[in-house]
């Protein structure tokens, strides 16, 4: 049954069950509902998944191929107070030019960018980088382009959700995206991976140098 498969697509995207619901357009218990066979997939609902999260009808129906298909994939990391945007230029920048996530979200109005991206209905975004590392993979690989908006006070975190960050270790910039949760003990942070093979790693907040929200990904496959 093609519900059966919704959990698996929603745990392959790394969103919770209210982020995948706001953007079908329904409750979180009646994907719930979806999830464990109670309740059809609607072909509404079908239709937002392969338009707007590139997901391979074939495989909702039957299974087989791949999740998603062959073409560049877009990948939205919405939660309810996003606002989407008619139309934008996201800039896209070179971590190498800028010498760092720091510098860049200091001077953003003085670096020029490599390039601009544009999507429609994108929530608000400062700009995109590169990637590099697999800590999130499959949802994220090295080279993807992540869309992301600066946080700008580290106390406003949403628990659970992905953020860019950029970390000290050792006096040394370590740039990466993970998803943040509470520590228990005050002041640090658990670093989560998508990745089953990188470790959780506890942080003090004091070695984050500057973070934001990722809001969107871009994946570009090569057909050959």
């Amino acid at each position: 049954m093609a519900e059966s498969r919704i959990k698996l697509l929603r745990k392959e995207l790394g969103v919770t069950q209210e982020i995948l619901a706001a953007k079908l357009g329904i409750g979180k218990s009646a994907l719930s509902m979806i999830e464990t066979g109670k309740a059809a997939l609607s072909e509404r609902n079908k239709n937002i998944l392969v338009q707007e999260l590139n997901v391979n009808p074939d495989w909702i129906e039957t299974g087989k191929g791949d999740m998603f298909l062959t073409q560049p994939q877009f990948t939205p990391f919405l939660r309810r107070t996003d606002h989407a945007i008619a139309h934008q230029s996201v800039p896209l920048y070179s971590i190498e030019g800028t010498a760092g996530l720091v510098p860049l979200f200091l001077n953003h109005d003085s670096i020029r960018p490599i390039d601009y991206i544009n999507i429609p209905n994108l929530p608000r975004c400062d700009g995109a980088i590169y990637i590099v590392g697999d800590s999130m993979y499959p949802l994220l690989k090295s080279g993807d382009i992540v869309l992301y908006k600066q946080l700008n006070d580290i106390r406003d975190i949403f628990w659970g959700d992905m953020y860019l960050l950029s970390i000290d270790i050792d006096g040394e910039e370590y740039i990466t995206v993970k998803y943040i949760q509470k520590s228990d003990r005050p002041g640090w942070v658990k670093l989560v991976s998508q990745n089953p093979h990188h470790a959780d790693k506890e942080i003090e907040l004091s070695r984050i140098r500057a973070i934001a929200f990722v809001k969107a990904s871009i994946r570009m496959n090569s057909i050959k």
